[in-house]
């Protein structure tokens, strides 16, 4: 779980770099506070799904989720 929590926020931290928007930028326009987006792009594990997707949408990133056996 916790390299999938990594994953995801390298992800965010990478899509934010490359639309040139500081974390203060991106926390202002998903409504996360700036500690959150710190958290989360570090894969800290408190972090609340609802805000997880809001940080995503504001990124038009989507979480896709795969089957395997």
């Amino acid at each position: 779980m916790s390299s999938d929590l990594m994953l995801i926020g390298t992800k965010i931290r990478q899509e934010r770099k490359a639309q040139s928007m500081t974390q203060t930028e991106l926390a202002n326009l998903s409504g996360v506070s700036l500690n959150f987006l710190s958290q989360l792009e570090q894969g800290k594990p408190s972090v609340q799904m609802d805000k997880v997707l809001m940080v995503l949408d504001t990124l038009g990133l989507r979480i896709e989720l795969a089957y395997s056996k």
